[in-house]
């Protein structure tokens, strides 16, 4: 498997031939990425594919590195020949002090916006049984059943239902006097913070 780490990656972004491509969701990738990295999510992966140069390397990085794997392996069945993962993904990138950016007015990550949904569905389950009938305590049962097979398995029906959310999509720009779009309506939106983190 071709993979490279984050130390090398900043060396490799100053090559014009280089292509970095960020399969995580959009709340992730406002919140928080490699300043010059393409928001290409994994499940937007094969019908974007034709938005790369499969003549070029492409950079493929996520949140820890697990769902990079998968996009190189995708990307190699579409005929890429190039594709090289960034082990330990963008928390790595963080840990080693390097800069990055983030949109000003990024969603909640969807880690956060889980942990929200999930404690409110079960305290509303526990009010409602206390205050209505005892079977709504069920339903923090199933949210407690769910975190569990979360766990286990390591996936997240609700952050993947989440992430599906019109909040947690990239909104279109606004056109400008002329008529032309500011920029296309797949960059990130807002102003980018571009961040240095403290050693």
């Amino acid at each position: 498997m071709n993979e490279c780490t984050v130390l090398t990656l900043n060396e490799k972004l100053h090559d014009e031939n280089s292509q970095l491509i960020d399969v995580r969701e959009y709340a992730e990738f406002a919140g928080g990425r490699v300043t010059g990295a393409k928001s290409l999510p994994l499940g937007e992966l094969e019908k974007r594919a034709a938005e790369l140069d499969p003549t070029k390397p492409v950079y493929v990085i996520c949140r820890t590195g697990r769902r990079s794997v998968e996009a190189q392996k995708r990307l190699k069945a579409l005929g890429f020949a190039d594709v090289i993962n960034v082990v330990g993904g963008f928390e790595a990138w963080e840990k080693a002090g390097l800069p990055f950016e983030r949109d000003e007015n990024a969603p909640w990550s969807l880690e956060r916006q889980v942990r929200f949904a999930a404690g409110s569905l079960v305290l509303i389950g526990i009010l409602l049984a206390v205050l209505i009938h005892p079977y709504f305590v069920w339903l923090s049962a199933f949210i407690g059943a769910g975190l569990v097979f979360a766990a286990v398995t390591d996936t997240c029906a609700m952050g993947m239902l989440l992430a599906k959310m019109p909040w947690n999509k990239p909104t279109a720009r606004a056109s400008c006097a002329c008529g032309c779009k500011a920029a296309d309506e797949n960059a990130p939106t807002g102003f980018q913070i571009r961040e240095t983190p403290q050693s």
